[in-house]
């Protein structure tokens, strides 16, 4: 199954979500709502520092709905807000687009593989059949050896 739809630059243009979602907006970081806000600056802070925050990237491409999209932004780190969007990723969609094409082909190879095996077979079991019934019955019980008599 591929992982893009067939028009990423379309849907990414055309689509209500994409648009709302490529215009900057505000972000704000919302991890540890029940602490105080000194406490979540810090938590915010450090987790960046050790390349783990989970929650805000500068920069990040991604799928998302199967268009490539890249999400660009930055947060201020006393306030815990900031601004970002969505940008298409032509680049990445164009891979994408390659990927997606070679795993069509590869599954019309395939499909044409079997169905060229299942005709091979299919020959291959009409042959006796049509001798079997070109012998008529009962007389093709003359083919079968004769048990001995006694």
């Amino acid at each position: 199954m591929p992982r893009v739809v067939p028009d990423q630059r379309s849907k990414f243009e055309n689509e209500e979500f994409f648009r709302k979602l490529s215009r900057e907006c505000e972000i704000k970081y919302t991890g540890f709502r029940d602490r105080p806000h000194e406490e979540r600056q810090m938590r915010f802070q450090n987790a960046c520092r050790d390349g783990r925050s989970e929650i805000v990237y500068l920069k990040a491409p991604m799928i998302l709905n199967g268009v490539c999209v890249i999400w660009k932004g930055w947060i201020d780190l006393q306030r815990l807000d900031g601004m970002g969007c969505l940008e298409f990723d032509e680049e990445r969609a164009q891979q994408e687009d390659a990927l997606a094409q070679q795993a069509f082909e590869e599954a019309r190879r395939r499909t044409r593989e079997f169905e060229d095996r299942d005709r091979s077979h299919r020959e291959e079991m009409e042959g006796p059949r049509l001798a079997l019934n070109s012998l008529g019955s009962p007389g093709w019980l003359s083919l079968l050896p004769h048990p001995p008599e006694c």
